[in-house]
């Protein structure tokens, strides 16, 4: 007959029922298994480990809890009817206790909202699209726009043009009347 040999983890699976149940050795003679018996005498952890836990469900089986008091549920009922009694909550109060003793899970939807709103806009300022009333620069013109605006402004350029284009002027430089033939 060939016996195979079982695992810590195959022999921890049986230390709850022996703890909690005087009758498991009898209902359930797999335990008597001399796999697990072979296991629980080579192995020291598993031995201490099974010590340990008895040793611990001794001690809880001799606790005895405290006589509460006779006057438990009066004290109980006048504390209800205080907070029944009390004026509600301010907002601030409440989101106040909300935030100190929520977990958070509500939050994390709005607050991952809020975040991408905040990159969002974030992120379009830094880009350049968004531009507030005059933060806008004025365009750059270009350099012919330029000559033509200095010479539509300038009236004495004008002036020259007009003289050199009419013909009544003189044609010489000193002012003499050219003859005409």
């Amino acid at each position: 007959m060939v016996t195979v040999m079982t695992n810590c983890k195959d022999c921890r699976s049986h230390f709850p029922d022996l703890l909690l149940d005087d009758a498991y050795t009898a209902t359930h003679p797999e335990f008597l298994r001399p796999e697990i018996q072979e296991h629980l005498a080579a192995c020291a952890a598993c031995r201490a480990e099974l010590a340990e836990l008895r040793s611990t469900f001794a001690l809880l089986d001799e606790w005895k809890a405290p006589e509460i008091s006779p006057y438990f549920d009066s004290k109980l009922q006048a504390r209800l009817r205080e907070a029944v009694a009390a004026p509600p909550e301010s907002f601030w109060e409440h989101a106040r206790s909300f935030f100190l003793f929520s977990t958070g899970r509500q939050l994390r939807p709005a607050l991952a909202g809020a975040l991408a709103f905040v990159m969002l806009i974030g992120g379009g300022t830094f880009a350049n699209f968004y531009r507030g009333a005059g933060a806008m620069p004025p365009a750059a013109a270009s350099a012919t726009v330029n000559d033509l605006k200095i010479l539509d402004n300038n009236a004495q350029t004008e002036q020259q043009l007009n003289q050199l284009l009419d013909d009544s002027s003189a044609g010489t430089d000193d002012g003499a009347a050219v003859p005409t033939t």
